[in-house]
């Protein structure tokens, strides 16, 4: 079975000098493996072509077969590193608590342990008849996410 920290080395050592970052590596025991990529820029899928083609070439089928995906972190997916998180500053998020509660915002601030999301919520203002709108910021600590991803509003 192809080791996965021999892929992460391999993808780490390629990817050293570029805005790329990695977000996953997956190595299956029937040797599939599955590498997940992202940068603040986006990743053009001529760049998943060039790092596949580059762990491709340090390893060697006539030892071990395998199969090999490089794709980048899409719209939807759950955060997986902490880059993920900065690259969405001020986009709308989705986090899911541990405690099962979901929250969706606008992502304000990624700081070394926790995030803060601004949520809007209907609440009742003295003097009005009806609900009001009200912005309201939202701290949870990495400990307390369960996952994180983006959410595409129209």
């Amino acid at each position: 079975m192809i080791d996965k920290k021999t892929i992460q080395g391999i993808i780490e050592k390629e990817i050293e000098n570029s805005d790329l970052y990695l977000v996953e590596t997956k190595v299956s025991s029937g040797n599939t493996i599955s590498v997940m990529i992202d940068s603040l820029a986006g990743v053009p899928i001529i760049r998943c072509i060039e790092l596949s083609r580059a762990i491709e070439s340090h390893l060697d089928r006539e030892v071990e077969d395998f199969e090999l995906s490089v794709s980048s972190a899409g719209i939807g997916q759950t955060f997986q590193v902490i880059q993920q998180y900065h690259k969405n500053v001020g986009k709308n998020v989705e986090v899911l608590t541990t405690d099962g509660d979901k929250f969706i915002g606008k992502l304000l601030v990624v700081g070394e342990n926790e995030i803060e999301i601004e949520v809007e919520e209907l609440v009742k203002v003295e003097g009005k008849k009806k609900k009001q709108l009200v912005a309201k910021n939202l701290t949870f600590n990495f400990e307390q996410i369960k996952s994180t991803k983006d959410i595409i509003t129209f």
